[in-house]
């Protein structure tokens, strides 16, 4: 198969968690459903189609940090638009905006591998990469997070099944995806640290969750040594899960 390789980049990002509302807090990376988004925004999908267009299992991505992960809490402001325009006037029952307090990404930069069985669909994705255009404007997470990415190439891949001996792989570890009959699927080596994050990955067009996976990452973007259950071996020299 073919995976078109393309890195994306912001001053902020934020992935908010499903549980956090009051105070809200971000995944460290985009989960599976974002980065449908992203693509789906770049293809200048409709948001009523582009979950059936990027149906999980048609299509199929993977990401890798490429900055340490930072993270940094700002204010920002939401405006009252309940009656459908915003009044800049403070009444005694009504206040014209209220301030947050956000956990966001700073400098958020990540490469993402994408494919899809329709030639038609990733022949496009790769045209508009190519030409480093988008239907919709990109960003990371939220609309005021404007996002530029840059097309590395489209690369071969191939699917490799379980490996004899560890291997070093280059993006996030989801656990069911580990060697269950390994003693230790995963390697734990000094001077790197890990982290697990519980992620949706697969969504409806309602918007309804059905999936959510626990993943493994190494928040500077170290490779990871592990023995998984299939991976994917890049033309370039990554080895990556894809979603």
């Amino acid at each position: 198969m073919k995976v078109a390789v393309f890195d994306i980049k912001a001053d902020f990002g934020f992935f908010g968690k499903f549980y956090s509302t009051s105070s809200p807090i971000t995944y460290p990376f985009p989960p599976f459903p974002t980065i449908q988004g992203m693509v789906g925004a770049i293809l200048g999908l409709d948001k009523k189609e582009y979950l059936d267009v990027l149906e999980y299992g048609k299509f199929r991505a993977g990401i890798r940090i490429l900055t340490p992960v930072k993270k940094i809490r700002m204010g920002i402001n939401h405006i009252d638009t309940k009656e459908g325009r915003w009044r800049p006037i403070k009444t005694k029952n009504r206040q014209p905006r209220t301030q947050m307090r956000f956990e966001l990404l700073k400098d958020p930069c990540f490469r993402i591998y994408a494919t899809h069985t329709s030639t038609n669909v990733f022949q496009k994705l790769v045209e508009f990469l190519q030409e480093h255009k988008s239907f919709f404007t990109l960003s990371m997470g939220l609309s005021e997070f404007l996002a530029d990415f840059e097309f590395v190439g489209v690369f071969e891949a191939f699917e490799k099944d379980m490996p004899d001996d560890y291997v070093s792989l280059c993006t996030p570890i989801p656990l069911s995806y580990l060697d269950s009959k390994a003693d230790t699927p995963l390697r734990i080596e000094a001077g790197k640290s890990y982290f697990k994050e519980r992620m949706p990955l697969y969504m409806l067009r309602t918007r309804e969750v059905i999936k959510y996976e626990d993943v493994i990452f190494e928040p500077t973007g170290k490779e990871l040594l592990a023995r998984p259950s299939s991976y994917v071996e890049v033309q370039n020299g990554e080895n990556i899960l894809l979603f």
